[in-house]
C-alpha cells in the first residue's frame, strides 16, 4: 500500500518536474537572446564645431536614435542648452535617459557648448562673446551639413535649463526663421531679477550706464517684438525655484500679448531632479509639434 502510494506520488509530480525543466530551458533561451541581441540604443557623438565668429572650436554632443544607422531617412532636431557654469556634456551625464528619449521619439538631440556664462548673447560690450551667432546660426549649419536632418525651421526646436532656458527663448524669438519651436526649464527669463549675479554684468555692462542692454536682451521684453513666423512654445518652472516669479510674470505677459504657449508650474527647485523630469515633457511636446506640422503639410 505504501509502495503504491509512493509510486503514485512520483507519477503525480513527474509531469510537473518535466514542465519545470521546459520552463528553465525557455528562460535560458530568453537570456541568450538578450545577450546576443541587445536592445536597440541611441548612439552619442562628441564633435568639435568651429565658430568663425569667435575663431575657436567648441565640443558638442549629438545623440542619434538607433534607427539613424539605417540608410536614408531624415530627422528633426532638438537643441538642448545647458545652464550657467555648465557645459555641453551636462545633459548626457546628468540625464542619461535622454538617449532613450531620442530612440522613442525619433529625434536628433544636440547639446552645444554655451560657455560658463555666455547667456547665449552676442555681447554688446565684449566682441569675443558671440554665442547668439554661434548657437543660432553656426551650430545648426554644421549639424545640417554633417547629419541627416530635416532642413527646415519646422523641424528644429530649442530648449534648455536656467541660463539655457533664457537662451532658448531669446534665440528662438530673434531667429524664428531657424527654429519653429522653443522651450525653457527654470529659465532666468527676467535678467533684472539677477543683477550682480551669474556674471550677466560681464555680458551686458553696468545696470545703470548700460541699462538699455538689460531690457533689450531680456526675454521678458524680447517677446514684445513678435516674429512673423509662429512659434510653438513650452516653458515651466518649479514653485520653489528662485526664478519662479520671473516665469510667472512671463506667462502673464504672454497672455496679455496673446502669444500662444504652454506654461507649467509644479513643486520643484532649481536642480537636476526637476530638470530630469521636465525634459521628457519638452521632448514629447516637440515631437507632437513635428508630427502636427508634417500632417498639415
Amino acid at each position: 500500500m505504501r509502495i503504491c502510494l509512493r509510486h503514485k506520488s512520483m507519477c503525480t509530480y513527474l509531469p510537473m518536474c518535466l514542465c519545470g525543466v521546459k520552463k528553465l530551458r525557455a528562460f535560458f533561451f530568453v537570456v541568450l537572446l538578450f545577450v546576443f541581441h541587445p536592445a536597440k540604443s541611441a548612439t552619442v557623438d562628441t564633435v568639435s564645431i568651429y565658430s568663425k565668429a569667435m575663431h575657436v572650436a567648441y565640443n558638442c554632443v549629438v545623440i542619434k536614435p538607433d534607427s539613424y544607422k539605417k540608410k536614408g531617412g531624415q530627422f528633426p532636431v532638438v537643441y538642448l542648452l545647458h545652464g550657467w557654469a555648465g557645459s555641453y556634456s551636462d545633459w548626457i551625464k546628468k540625464v542619461p535617459e535622454i538617449k532613450n528619449y531620442a530612440d522613442q521619439l525619433q529625434l536628433l538631440i544636440v547639446c552645444p557648448d554655451g560657455a560658463y556664462s555666455s547667456w547665449y548673447f552676442d555681447s554688446p560690450i565684449d566682441s569675443t562673446m558671440r554665442y547668439e551667432t554661434y548657437i543660432a546660426i553656426e551650430v545648426p549649419a554644421y549639424i545640417d551639413a554633417h547629419y541627416r536632418t530635416i532642413k527646415d525651421r519646422t523641424a528644429r526646436a530649442i530648449t534648455g535649463l536656467s541660463m539655457g532656458g533664457h537662451g532658448a527663448l531669446f534665440l528662438s524669438f530673434r531667429h524664428a526663421d531657424i527654429f519653429g519651436a522653443c522651450g525653457s526649464m527654470s529659465g532666468g527669463v527676467d535678467l533684472n531679477d539677477s543683477r550682480n549675479k551669474f556674471e550677466i554684468i560681464k555680458r551686458l555692462g553696468d545696470t545703470i550706464l548700460q541699462a538699455d542692454n538689460w531690457k533689450k536682451y531680456s526675454v521678458l521684453h524680447v517677446i514684445e517684438n513678435r516674429p512673423k513666423e509662429s512659434l510653438a512654445i513650452i516653458f515651466d518652472c518649479g514653485t520653489d525655484d528662485f526664478f519662479y516669479p520671473g516665469n510667472k510674470k512671463l506667462h502673464e505677459k504672454m497672455q496679455q500679448l496673446k502669444i500662444p504657449h504652454d506654461y507649467i508650474e509644479r513643486p520643484g527647485q532649481h536642480d537636476w531632479n526637476y530638470w530630469s523630469n521636465s525634459v521628457e515633457y519638452h521632448l514629447l511636446f516637440f515631437r507632437k509639434y513635428f508630427d502636427k506640422v508634417k500632417t498639415n503639410n
